[in-house]
């Protein structure tokens, strides 16, 4: 049995979504009732959960999270940085959607 999870608040839920991730690959997983989403580096997946939740009103069923290392880059001969991202990819019920294409 699962530990239940306390409640977050309304501020913290839309720090949790930063931005949509729109790319082939996470358009390809709207065929799937997916949508991807870049999340802070300290979110969890029962965060992730009641934060799509509570901003968008579905239903999430399924939460999967993967932290993409930040690349090193040359440019005009100075090494740089990108910075570490973390994706969360977040199945929804049967018969809820999210439109990334529209501002919340």
């Amino acid at each position: 049995m699962r530990k239940p999870v306390a409640p977050i608040k309304k501020e913290r839920m839309y720090d949790i979504i930063r931005a949509p991730v729109i790319t082939e690959k996470a358009t390809m997983g709207s065929e799937h009732n997916q949508v991807t989403f870049r999340v802070p580096l300290d979110a969890s997946k029962p965060e992730i959960k009641q934060a799509v939740e509570g901003v968008f009103n579905v239903k999430v069923t399924a939460v999967n999270t993967l932290i993409q290392k930040g690349k090193v880059k040359r440019f005009r001969g100075i090494l740089g940085r990108r910075s570490t991202v973390k994706k969360a990819m977040v199945t929804l019920a049967e018969g809820h959607s999210i439109d990334v294409g529209v501002g919340v």
